[in-house]
């Protein structure tokens, strides 16, 4: 239901700054803002950690974790995808982590609260909140359980591995895994030892759950430096481990043979998460070269299935074994689920397989871009992704599957440029043409492509988010923070015309590029000094803001508008000609021929980012994440609380309209006189 509520300016500040300024009867009454609710304009189904176990009713299901606010458990029947549970993470966000334990009890390490469900077995079991096993981390990685049902888990952000007892609930700290490795992504068990793999860097290590000693195994053969590579997955099966050294994408999967302390085989081009158990006849199935495929350990070789997956991630969210009671399916079948909730079954007697919409419930999806069009207003989510085409009037949305998306920006040319996580993805989308995603959601075979890619990032400029966007003189500036745990952003400047860009690594030395904006041919940026992971030390202490001249290709200056103030996270030119920025607290004008910094405000209490827009009246600045104040042009003039609402996200749509995110819900603030 969409509510609309009515929020009005700080009349009395507004009117103690504006007669400073003007006799009383020359002050135009100052503006009001009427804040109306637009709805949930992004929600899908985005599964990440899964297992198949026993049900509620003690038959085989999958189980998947679904991304939220909050995160639910889910149950799937496999014979039918109907949904046999639903139960709410309260204060979850999602999971990367979901194990049974051999009774049938479900656990699930959750993030960003770092807490331990656990659901009892039986079809009126609650589902139990733990806490977190581990006060300082904040984020259960994987976990696994042991042949007793005791959950081990790896975390972030310091690298530890936690068990957790079965039946009293104990909680045993192993301690930071490997030494300047804060994440243990992966992790599984197997006769007494744990098995993890560490992120930002591949280190396999080998655990003693009795004395807690650490053995690193030694690097697979061929793999190199293991810096700036990520275990991916890690599974302990029938005395061997697979080691997945790759990111969401395909990569080798390297087999450890645990008896014999030697790797016997490397996988090209396997897909992740998991891996299913051992079968009857000791084979594994797995997804490579999208395509399931019967692995067998003894002979080392690869069957296929004919089942075979589609689109940008095609990765096993849960994998194992069903009797499913159906003709085409007699026996057992192999079970799954995919990321957006599609099951996936393949029969070994018959042949027989699909590929089939479970009926996981949709959840909302936070916004994590917005922009203002000239009739719509466009919304991209966060982590499950997605872009939403708003009805500024009446909130009705169109819903388009597609990647987590940091930037939006409608071009003067109509078009909708999207900025896409990972790999600093640029989009271009022609919003009279139908939606067709080969990555994430196709259309009817033979339609074109749209939107339509036009530059990745990540192979020459090591780069992965888009995060920001402008336009300056038809052509797209695009600012990205960088890929893994390395420092230095790029600014690119893309030229639809030629389908030609310039890019450039480092225009602000080791900082990231958070905000741009541009007027006059010439772009202005401001900077974090964040790398790609929160692993990165900074080299230094500050953001800054720039100028770059785009037809000469050179930076005409460099400034740190906030001593000591990690990120300068949005600027914009106001109606005054000054560049404006937010750098946490602070808000600020520089000019922007010199660069130099010509007003300063500290208005908030914390560090968080903010956004800051302009109007042809006056520039709106986000500042603690619940206030936005108004700054009209002025030698005196003095910011002035407009609205007091907690919001993530600040954008403007013409002159009249501002918007506002909070989670998942869009806001229209209507700007009135």
């Amino acid at each position: 239901m969409r509510s609309a509520r009515s929020l009005v300016a700080v009349a009395i500040a507004a009117q103690l700054v504006t007669t400073l300024c003007t006799p009383a009867d020359a002050v135009p009454r100052p503006p009001t803002a009427n804040v109306v609710s637009l709805g949930t304009p992004l929600s899908d189904v985005l599964l990440i950690g899964g297992t198949v176990a026993p049900g509620p009713n003690g038959a085989t299901a999958i189980w998947n974790v679904s991304t939220g606010s909050p995160a639910y458990l889910n149950a799937i029947d496999p014979a039918t995808g109907d949904s046999l549970l639903s139960a709410a993470l309260p204060g979850a966000d999602g999971s990367y982590a979901v194990a049974a334990a051999p009774d049938g009890t479900i656990y699930a390490g959750t993030y960003n609260n770092g807490h331990l469900y656990r659901r009892r077995p039986g079809a009126a079991s609650p589902v139990e909140d733990l806490g977190r096993p581990i006060a300082s981390e904040s984020f259960i990685w994987r976990i696994t359980t042991d042949e007793q049902g005791n959950v081990y888990g790896g975390t972030f952000p310091n690298g530890k591995v936690f068990r957790v007892d079965h039946q009293t609930g104990a909680v045993r700290d192993y301690g930071t895994v490997k030494p300047g490795q804060t994440y243990v992504k992966s992790i599984d068990y197997w006769n007494g030892k744990i098995y993890t793999g560490s992120l930002p860097d591949a280190h396999i290590m080998e655990l003693d759950v009795n004395t807690g000693a650490v053995t690193e195994l030694p690097a697979p053969p061929g793999l190199g430096d293991p810096a700036d590579k990520v275990v991916y997955d890690l599974n302990a099966r029938a005395g061997r481990v697979y080691a997945r050294i790759s990111t969401a994408f395909p990569g080798p999967l390297y087999v450890w043979d645990i008896a014999s302390r030697t790797w016997v085989d490397e996988i090209p081009n396997a897909h992740g998460l998991d891996i299913s158990p051992t079968g009857a006849n000791g084979e594994l199935y797995l997804i490579q070269n999208s395509e399931l495929k019967k692995y067998d350990p003894a002979t080392k070789t690869l069957t296929g299935t004919g089942l075979t997956f589609t689109g940008r991630i095609q990765n096993a969210r849960a994998i194992g074994y069903a009797d499913l009671g159906l003709p085409d399916y007699p026996g057992t079948s192999v079970v799954g689920t995919l990321w957006r909730g599609e099951e996936f079954r393949y029969n070994p007697q018959t042949g027989k397989s699909e590929i089939f919409q479970s009926k996981v419930r949709r959840e909302p999806i936070e916004i994590l871009s917005v922009a203002g069009g000239k009739d719509k207003i466009y919304a991209g989510g966060f982590l499950n992704g997605g872009v939403s085409v708003v009805d500024p009037s009446t909130g009705n949305t169109t819903f388009n599957r597609f990647s987590q998306v940091e930037a939006l920006m409608e071009g003067s040319d109509g078009k909708v440029w999207v900025g896409a996580y990972p790999e600093a993805r640029l989009y271009s989308y022609d919003t009279t043409r139908p939606w067709s995603s080969p990555e994430y959601s196709p259309g009817p075979p033979g339609t074109p492509d749209n939107p339509t890619q036009v530059l990745n990032l990540k192979p020459d400029l090591l780069q992965t988010r888009a995060r920001a966007l402008a336009e300056v003189n038809g052509k797209i500036a695009v600012g990205t923070v960088p890929d893994g745990d390395r420092l230095g952003g790029a600014l690119v400047i893309y030229d639809p015309k030629t389908n030609t860009a310039q890019k450039y690594r480092n225009v602000v030395q080791d900082e990231s590029v958070f905000g741009l904006t541009a007027r006059g041919g010439i772009v202005y940026g401001g900077t974090s000094i964040a790398g790609g992971l929160a692993t990165t030390p900074p080299t230094r202490d500050a953001g800054t803001v720039f100028a770059w001249d785009v037809a000469k290709s050179r930076k005409l200056w460099e400034t740190v508008p906030v001593p000591g103030a990690a990120t300068v996270s949005s600027v914009t030119i106001g109606p005054d000609g000054l560049l404006w920025g937010v750098a946490g607290k602070t808000v600020f004008a520089v000019d922007p021929h010199s660069g130099k910094v010509v007003k300063s405000s500290t208005l908030g209490t914390t560090a968080s980012s903010g956004d800051i827009v302009a109007t042809s009246e006056a520039v709106y600045v986000s500042i603690d994440l619940n206030k936005i104040y108004r700054i009209a042009p002025g030698k005196k003039a003095t910011p002035t609380l407009f609205v007091e609402h907690a919001h993530r996200r600040l954008g403007v749509r013409g002159d009249q309209q501002l918007l506002m995110t909070s989670g998942s819900e869009l806001f229209r603030v209507d700007i009135s006189r």
